[in-house]
């Protein structure tokens, strides 16, 4: 096995471990920020606009975590800066 291949597997193994933890993370704090904004507006009606609006700040915020999993995830995938470095090792 030569050590392109080596960082091929490598960075595909990476990329699922990376997605794998970025997105239960934010599942577990989006799911908990729900229950407590419930739990509030159960306790405090007549606070549901402000209660709501910061609700669906916290979980753009809460889901940013995901999309930036995602985003390197991508990049280890079809971006990997690695192949160039190595392909410009084996061809010189």
């Amino acid at each position: 096995m030569d050590n392109l291949t080596l960082i091929g597997m490598v960075s595909i193994a990476i990329s699922g471990i990376t997605m794998a933890i970025g997105s239960i993370a934010p599942a577990l704090g989006e799911g908990r920020a729900v229950a407590s904004a419930l739990a509030a507006l159960a306790q405090q009606p007549d606070e549901a606009n402000t209660i709501t609006r910061t609700l669906f700040v916290s979980l753009a915020m809460i889901e940013s975590t995901g999309i930036y999993c995602f985003v390197v995830s991508m990049i280890l995938l079809f971006a990997n800066p690695f192949w160039e470095y190595f392909l410009q090792q084996a061809g010189g």
